[in-house]
């Protein structure tokens, strides 16, 4: 969803209650993937230049390469199973490392939806 100068994109990291460090892409491409690149957080730790090339814009998924530039993304990442309902909800800025892991550079607890009582 975008909304004025910044995109919210949820994200189910996991099946079981587990902390929101340990959130992993299953992709290290598509949609998703590019967006955090692109509109996440600048890294925190400067990647070690080889001379190689990066990835030229053409790569990047066409959805994603038409959003603007300074567009910001915040990740809404959620615990969730069939079972147990919602375990856990964050929202904050991530960046996506090469191994699919994200790498919090803040991230803050949302309340998890009320569980319906049981008559």
């Amino acid at each position: 969803m975008v909304t004025g100068t910044h995109a919210v994109l949820p994200i189910l990291y996991a099946k079981r209650d587990v902390p929101v460090t340990a959130a992993r892409l299953a992709k290290a491409y598509g949609p998703r993937a590019d967006l955090i690149r692109r509109h996440g957080p600048e890294p925190m730790q400067l990647k070690f230049d080889l001379g190689l090339e990066e990835l030229d814009e053409q790569h990047i998924h066409p959805d994603v390469a038409l959003l603007p530039p300074e567009l910001r993304l915040v990740i809404v990442a959620y615990a969730c199973s069939v079972e147990q309902g919602v375990m856990r909800v964050e929202w904050g800025s991530a960046e996506l490392r090469d191994d699919r892991y994200l790498v919090w550079h803040h991230h803050e607890p949302l309340l998890p939806p009320a569980r319906p009582r049981v008559a």
